[in-house]
């Protein structure tokens, strides 16, 4: 039985109706304390259209931060995620209008009454969450999926489709060797089929016949997908010709993006200065050694270059050789801990990106023993060398600390072919919320010394379950 959960005009406009409500409560939230304790600060003559201007402001300042935090993403976040995601969007957007407040009052206006709305707009969030994402898990049952894999282990990937069960639920799963007919019999009988590495000579004949049969697909992306995301349509002839240029950014994007690490980075740095001295003492404090953490990692073009950390691990912890940061790592220090757990210990970084060695949005920079690992089992590996090493980026933020080298590579790829300025303020902005993630932060197994997922490890995961 095909339960393709196909979409109608009835649920499309339900969902955007939820939407529209959440953002009119909020709006009567704001314009209630604007009205009651903010208006009649300001000398000048306020007129009707100037109140309808200063909530429209509040409108599209939060609407924009829902977006780039995912607050609204009823169809792909859990509750929890949601809610959270919504505390930030409260935050910052009540904290940007209490500073545009003061402004049009030229005085630092009372506080209180904003971090009173900024409480009853999580009432709102909350109530708003539960209902929504409970309406929307009725109008859109899981998906019946069909899995369609070839030689690479997709144990791994089913692992993760499953913790959304409220989405996604796996019916069966068939290896492509059972034959071209019988696999796309068994589409048939499926709302989803879900394509997991399969070569592209193969994989082409299956997406055309979920195309001629009104079949959604999911797919994993192969590396040559993800760059060819990023080609520009050439209409010169009469046939559709797709150009890669296949150089990283452009002079302009990189200039662009030059201009606006400096800008953020100036902000960070002098809102981090006290914190970072106080980092300072703390390390000193606990066993007397270095500050700072020194390494070698890697950038544009494969550029070898000084990372600067604060020491978040026990002196000496790599005399046995390089290796990655494990789950209960005891190399860790007590104030390292903490460290890592907000990612504090990153902000010295700060100067490797003003020395123009970094960029604040950028695939994570790798040391270069383990990257000449990785390439052993990835030869593309080194593609991610496109642009600079970032301080926080696609993959870290998508992804975790432990996300495989293959799948980090897929999103640092997808970064550079999407790249935009928008994109890095969006992943800059991103990045304060994977702060308080664990999952983020979260070790390799110890018996790793690289992200590699080993088939011993693997065995171990299917034991387990």
């Amino acid at each position: 039985m095909n339960n393709s959960n196909k979409s109608n005009p009835f649920t499309r406009i339900s969902v955007l109706t939820l939407y529209f409500i959440l953002v009119v409560l909020q709006a009567l939230v704001f314009w209630y304390t604007w009205n009651k304790y903010y208006s009649s600060d300001i000398s000048r003559i306020f007129v009707y259209k100037g109140h309808v201007v200063i909530v429209f402001i509040y409108v599209l300042l939060y609407s924009v931060m829902a977006n780039v935090y995912g607050a609204m993403r009823i169809a792909h976040l859990l509750k929890g995620d949601i809610i959270f995601s919504q505390l930030i969007v409260n935050v910052f957007t009540n904290l940007i209008m209490y500073l545009q407040i003061c402004l049009l009052s030229y005085k630092l206006v009372h506080v209180a009454p904003m971090i009173g709305m900024t409480f009853l707009n999580m009432i709102v969030a909350v109530f708003w969450s539960i209902v929504a994402v409970e309406i929307y898990r009725l109008l859109y049952p899981p998906r019946d999926v069909l899995l369609v894999f070839c030689d690479r282990d997709p144990d791994n990937l089913v692992t993760k489709i499953n913790s959304r069960q409220d989405k996604y639920s796996i019916k069966k799963a068939i290896h492509i060797n059972a034959g071209f007919d019988n696999v796309c019999h068994a589409m048939k009988k499926h709302g989803s089929v879900l394509l997991c590495d399969i070569p592209a000579e193969v994989r082409n004949d299956y997406i055309k016949f979920c195309f001629e049969n009104n079949i959604r697909v999911y797919l994993t992306p192969k590396l040559s997908d993800l760059i060819l995301m990023g080609s520009e349509s050439n209409n010169l002839f009469d046939s559709p010709l797709l150009l890669l240029r296949n150089k990283g950014l452009k002079w302009e994007q990189s200039f662009a993006k030059r201009v606006l690490d400096l800008v953020v980075i100036l902000v960070i740095t002098v809102i981090a200065a006290i914190p970072m001295l106080l980092i300072a003492i703390l390390i000193k404090i606990e066993d007397g050694g270095p500050v700072f953490y020194k390494q070698e990692r890697l950038t544009l073009n494969g550029k070898v270059f000084k990372i600067y950390k604060f020491r978040s691990m026990k002196i000496d912890s790599e005399k046995d050789g390089a290796r990655l940061c494990a789950k209960d790592d005891d190399r860790i220090t007590r104030v390292g801990k903490i460290l890592r757990m907000a990612h504090l210990d990153e902000l010295p970084q700060i100067f490797n990106i003003i020395k123009g060695e970094m960029s604040i949005v950028g695939p994570r920079p790798e040391r270069p023993e383990i990257a000449e690992e990785y390439r052993k089992s990835i030869p593309e590996f080194s593609f991610r060398l496109k642009v600079k090493a970032g301080l926080t980026g696609y993959a870290q933020v998508y992804g975790k600390y432990n996300t495989t080298p293959y799948d980090k590579l897929k999103l640092d790829l997808y970064y550079i072919e999407h790249y935009s300025i928008w994109l890095d303020l969006k992943l800059i902005l991103m990045t304060f919320k994977i702060i308080f993630d664990k999952e983020n932060t979260e070790g390799v197994e110890k018996s790793q010394t690289t992200a590699t997922i080993t088939e011993d490890v693997l065995r171990k995961k299917r034991k387990r379950r």
